[in-house]
């Protein structure tokens, strides 16, 4: 996936392309990630054809805390 650039365009604010063994997995780093800083949320997992595990694209502001 292609970043766009309006998503980094202050320091702060990241963009994380998560891998991970299954959907489970895959929710709790994006509810652990939420918890700690404003994020997009959970996102929907993807499935790429021919590799393993399942992805997901989450975009945090770093500088603020999130829903704790």
């Amino acid at each position: 996936m292609k970043t766009d650039e309006q998503h980094v365009a202050e320091p702060g604010l990241v963009v994380l392309d998560i891998t991970a063994a299954d959907e489970d997995a895959l929710c709790t780093v994006m509810d652990g990630l939420q918890q700690r800083w404003a994020t997009s949320g959970i996102a929907p997992a993807r499935r790429l054809p021919g590799e393993p595990g399942v992805r997901a694209r989450v975009y945090a502001d770093v500088r603020r805390p999130g829903a704790r």
